[in-house]
């Protein structure tokens, strides 16, 4: 048996970004964990993990495909983006692997996707942060940022971070052999 620390907040949002850092950061050096990956929309979050960051911790991190808000266009400025892989940083600008050409397609069409499903039932069942860290891990996997072995995780919905979890990563092809290995940090109330 082992016995673990769970933090629950009592609600999501960006106001728990500085917990979950410290957390997430804190158990990764705990378990030897060499990899935290880190969902970053604009780099703010990106920023304030560096401090977190020691001589064996790789931070990699996740953010939106070009075009996802806007044609062409990435939420992330090269300037932040250039700053921080002068820190160390892997950057990983990929679709989104529970959505991606399927949310194209629902929203043209109508319906929804299987893969569409399995998100809500992540977002509804265990918050949006869950859902995103297990999303960023398999696309960091998939664009080799990182290896099929323990990393931790850190999401949270829009602006900053509120979920953190231990998870052995899968490939798109292999989703179903992602696991969840620990709960570090999550919001007890999802919306």
């Amino acid at each position: 048996m082992i016995e673990r620390k769970i933090v629950y907040f009592e609600k999501p949002g960006e106001q728990n970004t500085e917990a979950t850092l410290s957390l997430a950061f804190e158990r990764a050096k705990e378990l030897g964990i060499d990899h935290v990956v880190l969902a970053s929309s604009y780099g703010e979050t990106a920023k304030k993990a560096l401090k977190h960051l020691d001589d064996k911790t790789k931070l990699v991190v996740v953010t939106y495909h070009t075009g996802f808000f806007e044609e062409g266009k990435n939420t992330m400025s090269r300037e932040v983006e250039e700053f921080l892989r002068s820190k160390g940083v892997t950057i990983v600008r990929q679709s989104h692997i529970l959505s991606g050409i399927e949310r194209s397609i629902s929203r043209k069409l109508g319906g929804v996707s299987r893969v569409e499903a399995i998100a809500e039932a992540l977002r509804s069942l265990f918050g949006h942060g869950l859902k995103v860290c297990v999303e960023i891990t398999i696309m960091a996997a998939d664009s080799g940022a990182i290896p099929i072995t323990e990393v931790v995780a850190i999401g949270g919905r829009s602006r900053g971070a509120d979920t953190a979890v231990v998870i052995r990563p899968a490939h798109m092809n292999n989703f179903f052999d992602a696991q969840i290995k620990e709960i570090i940090c999550i919001p007890r109330e999802k919306r």
